[in-house]
């Protein structure tokens, strides 16, 4: 079995960086995501210790559970937007990215690649093929 520190990386693409006991993550160790997220925390033979961790979205926005003002009823302008300020009149922020990704025609942006529903198939951003629908 895996000991010792370093980094594994899934069938999925998610890497693990931290230290590995017997197999199974064990203290301070990272996971990060193939989108860009990554989550940080506290591992105790392969389990996440209680209420231990931070989640980081890919554009560096990090999560909280408690006191979340982003995207909230009062509040609808993207990260960027509250990062950067917003954009001139008439020039729309239609997407977090800015620039905003080109989806293909037909095609919607599902998060981790672009979903055809004619083919019913599922790409990543740089058109390779995920999976199917």
């Amino acid at each position: 079995r895996m000991e010792g520190p370093g980094s594994y990386t899934l069938p999925t693409g998610t890497e693990c960086r931290g230290a590995l006991r017997d197999g199974l993550l064990e203290g301070e160790a990272e996971l990060r995501l193939p989108g860009g997220a990554r989550f940080r925390g506290r591992w105790r033979r392969g389990e996440l210790e209680a209420s231990e961790g931070k989640y980081t979205f890919a554009d560096g926005l990090e999560y909280k559970d408690k006191k979340w003002h982003y995207c909230d009823g009062y509040d609808r302008r993207f990260y960027t937007e509250i990062c950067s300020g917003l954009k001139p009149a008439g020039i729309s922020q239609l997407t977090n990215l800015d620039p905003p990704r080109k989806i293909p025609e037909g095609c919607y942006d599902c998060g981790d690649g672009f979903y055809n529903p004619e083919t019913r198939v599922i790409v990543d951003y740089k058109l390779r093929f995920l999976r199917n629908a």
